[in-house]
């Protein structure tokens, strides 16, 4: 079984997935145990009415760093995907092929009980049953593929990958799985899961109908697993969950937490929202400690700041891009990619679709901008063509692809009218906004475009996936790994799937390939393969990529698979009112996660102690 981790989205694209109930938190009255209560919300999503704690459900309330625990959390250091903060992990080592954890060996859950490495060896197990809730995020190499798990000292455990397997991101792909009790969810695995795991990865095609069934027996378990409802919240991070209701989930301070002298908040608030407007009006009545990235409009954005939040900016890998069906006219020639690129004026749709969370890209070369500068020579960089907004260029380029104009308005190869659908999703007021102007862009140049919507993005994903959309908007440049980055281009979304570097091409329906670019470039006089590369770079270490980087971020400015248009900045807010010694700018790794794990950290601690 191949499993690929779920692509994050920026914030700014989750918060604005509908919520389910109207708020009434009571965090204003429950500040009785002293430390303080810190209220926030959960930028991956909004508190679910009746959906169960499960961090295995899709819609399940529990909370990344403050009642759900991973052995580590991700720095998102570009030059190290393993960098790490501790979790429940105090240490580990890796090979090319393993990792070695040293658990924490003071952690323990709320129930009293110690982690274990049953406890790892479960969530392992869990983890390759929910392969069906991950495929489809783009990615194209093979995911978690633990294949044995032992311990090998007391509180130490080596975790392997399947034999021939050899990715750079398995450390992190082991650090950053949900870690459960065994005692709660151990009794829904049989006793032969790790055959059946076994079974699922085998490569041998004598084999294949053996490893169907396998992975389908794990999907099963995995279904069972989602849907389980635990009675009550068991916990190995800082809080533990006491109550939810519509409005909000109420996290006690876990008296078992391993590092709990450095936790400041005796009480966790997350609060319900049903969109954007619903967080701003919160930080705006001074309602929230803290608060993820949204999509703001610069007014909101001064009413925030009024209202005595502070700004706090980081880096964020998420570009937003228009990108193209190539099995699709006229967008199959690069003269097409290159001309749209020309007339799209992108600081002016920054403006309007992320004037606070974003900054119009420099260039299309599938990493955002500060990335791609420390890969890229100077001379590499000043080579790129940028394709500032020039209409002359552009239709100089439409005609070189065999289009006319006639009356203002441009005509296809075959004396067709040409218009565009510009496809968004319904709650993405960024990309929606920005779409608008975009449309109005391209009419104006004499190319009729429309925005339309999906209702929401798992919808989006799929018709995408069938190729049901040839223009649309997507994330790209999703790091801060560069083989990550270059798969949401050259990954799974475009045919290409990988074990190792022995790579696959697929095309037509039922395939997801819906870039569908050609398997081939001549770049430099040298034909190269862009799904190939790319696998490659999933072996290679950071400091052994820079020639793969450098062909793929060159090949992507020449052929313009999509038009980068706007790199997000993670612009999140703290308010000093309640709490203080916040992360600050420039703590990007810390900043990447969310509140809870500051606090593991020694973060944010009560103005009183009362």
């Amino acid at each position: 079984m191949r499993n690929a981790r779920r692509a994050a989205l920026p914030l700014a694209a989750a918060l604005l997935l509908s919520g389910t109930a109207a708020c009434s938190s009571s965090a204003s009255s429950s500040d009785s145990a002293g430390g303080g209560v810190f209220t926030t919300i959960d930028g991956n999503h909004p508190i679910s009415a009746g959906a169960p704690m499960n961090p295995f459900n899709a819609a399940g309330n529990t909370f990344l760093g403050y009642d759900t625990m991973q052995l580590g959390f991700t720095k998102k250091n570009p030059q190290d995907p393993n960098d790490f903060f501790p979790g429940l992990a105090r240490s580990w080592k890796t090979t090319d092929t393993s990792i070695t954890v040293e658990l924490e060996p003071g952690a323990k859950w709320s129930d009293g009980k110690p982690v274990t490495v049953d406890d790892v060896k479960a969530s392992m197990a869990i983890a390759l049953t929910q392969g069906a809730a991950t495929v489809g995020a783009g990615v194209l190499t093979q995911g978690l593929d633990v294949a044995e798990i032992k311990e090998t000292a007391p509180h130490t455990i080596e975790i392997s990958q399947v034999p021939g397997a050899k990715n750079i991101q398995f450390p992190r792909l082991v650090l950053t799985q949900k870690i459960v009790p065994a005692s709660v969810y151990g009794s829904m695995l049989p006793a032969d899961v790790w055959d059946v795991v076994h079974a699922s990865q085998s490569a041998d095609p004598g084999q294949a109908d053996a490893a169907k069934a396998a992975v389908d027996k794990l999907n099963e378990i995995g279904k069972k697993i989602s849907a389980f409802a635990p009675a009550t919240d068991v916990s190995a991070g800082p809080f533990v969950i006491t109550r939810i209701n519509p409005g909000s989930a109420v996290l006690d301070r876990n008296p078992h937490f391993f590092a709990a002298d450095r936790i400041g908040p005796k009480q966790v608030v997350v609060r319900n929202y049903t969109g954007n407007e619903q967080i701003w009006n919160y930080m705006t009545n001074g309602e929230l400690d803290a608060a993820p990235f949204t999509a703001i409009p610069d007014n909101v954005l001064q009413r925030i700041l009024k209202a005595g939040n502070q700004r706090v900016d980081a880096i964020n890998y998420v570009d937003a891009a228009i990108a193209f069906n190539q099995s699709v006219a006229p967008f199959d020639k690069v003269e097409v990619r290159r001309a749209l690129a020309h007339v799209i004026d992108r600081a002016a749709v920054t403006k309007v679709g992320q004037p606070v969370g974003g900054a119009a890209s420099k260039a299309t070369t599938g990493l955002i901008d500060k990335v791609a500068e420390k890969w890229l020579t100077p001379e590499q960089q000043a080579a790129l063509d940028p394709y500032p907004h020039d209409e002359t260029k552009a239709a100089a380029l439409l005609q070189q692809a065999g289009l006319t104009k006639k009356d203002g308005a441009w005509y296809l190869p075959d004396g067709t009218p040409w218009t565009i659908t510009l496809q968004t999703v319904n709650g993405f007021s960024d990309w929606i906004a920005g779409g608008t102007v975009l449309a109005n862009q391209l009419t104006a140049f004499g190319i009729p475009t429309k925005t339309a919507l999906t209702a929401d993005f798992s919808t989006y994903k799929k018709e995408m996936a069938d190729g049901k959309y040839p223009v649309g908007f997507w994330l790209t440049a999703l790091g801060p790994g560069t083989d990550a980055a270059f798969q949401r281009l050259y990954g799974a979304d475009n045919g290409f799937t990988a074990i190792g570097a022995a790579v696959t091409h697929k095309t037509g329906k039922g395939s997801g390939n819906w870039l569908n670019t050609p398997t081939s470039f001549t770049l430099d006089g040298a034909t190269v393969d862009p799904g190939e590369l790319t696998a490659r770079l999933t072996l290679l270490k950071p400091d052994q990529q820079k020639d793969i980087v450098q062909q793929l971020a060159r090949l992507t400015n020449q052929q313009v698979p999509v038009v980068q248009i706007w790199d997000y900045t993670n612009v999140q807010f703290v308010n000093d009112k309640r709490f203080t010694n916040f992360p600050k700018a420039g703590q990007d790794g810390l900043l990447s996660n969310s509140p809870g794990v500051w606090m593991m950290q020694g973060y944010v601690q009560p103005k009183s102690k009362k």
